[in-house]
């Protein structure tokens, strides 16, 4: 059995203009909440468990399903303007005034469009293993291999492990621990990314990787919230390289890097970075 109360959380749905949105809310009410946007392929069911359980002990946490993406209904979205639409929708189905938001990998992008779009509906921002909406230069490419399991809908346990953590003993064994603690919601059956929505996903980075850098720049001086960048070192999905680039064309930004730590260094780190996250929210 489960000892995290994040597994304890209840599916609750509100009504959106143009879906019927699936969250889990934890943690105390109060404040100003911290809504969480999905990483690619991802929904709520991934979010591991003992990082929302350190998150939710100081703060109201909300996790969500976009449009057409898991426990929501609607037709999935096919580009970063849509994806920011569906996020800006939920908060607004929700009442708030405003909202502190955390995106990891696709969501992190989402989530400085939703700054750009919105900016008086976000307080504070959190961009974790992600970069800017575009090409960064001097980027290394995504591997042919990364690209393969990108495009796989069945992608298997050694798959995720090489995307989301180094080729270490001390990495591979967070990764087993990271999807150990998934498991319990996995078990449940409840509903995947379905293929519609992961070729949406895919025609929106595809979009992105073809912007001009003056464009991506432009994006990111529009932004003038408090931005708390993080990555890891050894991130083979984005690499660390694209949040250095991002924080230098922010007006009020902090990177922080984990060693020996890959794309889920939020889950292999998680106490030491919502540690670094309440203390980012608090200030």
């Amino acid at each position: 059995m489960s000892t995290y109360l994040a597994d304890k959380a209840e599916n609750l749905t509100v009504e959106g203009s143009s879906a019927r949105f699936t969250y889990r809310r934890m943690g105390p009410r109060g404040g100003v909440p911290l809504v969480l946007l999905n990483r690619f392929r991802g929904t709520i069911d991934w979010w591991d468990p003992e990082f929302l359980d350190c998150l939710a002990a100081g703060h109201d946490v909300i996790v969500f399903d976009n449009v057409g993406v898991g426990y929501t209904d609607g037709e999935p979205r096919d580009s970063l303007e849509g994806f920011a639409q569906g996020a800006i929708e939920f908060i607004d189905a929700l009442g708030l005034a405003q909202a502190d938001l955390l995106g990891w990998s696709l969501g992190g992008i989402v989530a400085q469009r939703v700054a750009v779009r919105r900016p008086e509906l976000v307080r504070r921002l959190v961009v974790a293993g992600s970069g800017p909406a575009g090409w960064v230069p001097d980027a290394p490419p995504f591997s042919e291999k990364v690209l393969g399991i990108m495009a796989k809908p069945d992608a298997d346990l050694e798959d995720m492990l090489y995307l989301f953590y180094p080729a270490t003993e001390a990495a591979r064994a967070s990764g087993h621990d990271h999807f150990d603690h998934v498991s319990t919601r996995l078990a449940h059956g409840g509903p995947a990314v379905s293929e519609a929505a992961a070729q949406g996903m895919l025609t929106a980075a595809a979009t992105l990787l073809a912007a001009p850098f003056d464009q991506v720049v432009a994006e990111l001086e529009a932004i003038k919230h408090p931005v708390l960048y993080a990555n890891g070192l050894d991130d083979v999905m984005i690499p660390a390289h694209n949040s250095y680039v991002a924080v230098q064309h922010l007006d009020n930004a902090t990177l922080v890097l984990y060693t020996g730590a890959g794309h889920a260094f939020l889950f292999q780190y998680a106490k030491a970075f919502t540690r670094q996250v309440a203390d980012f929210l608090a200030a």
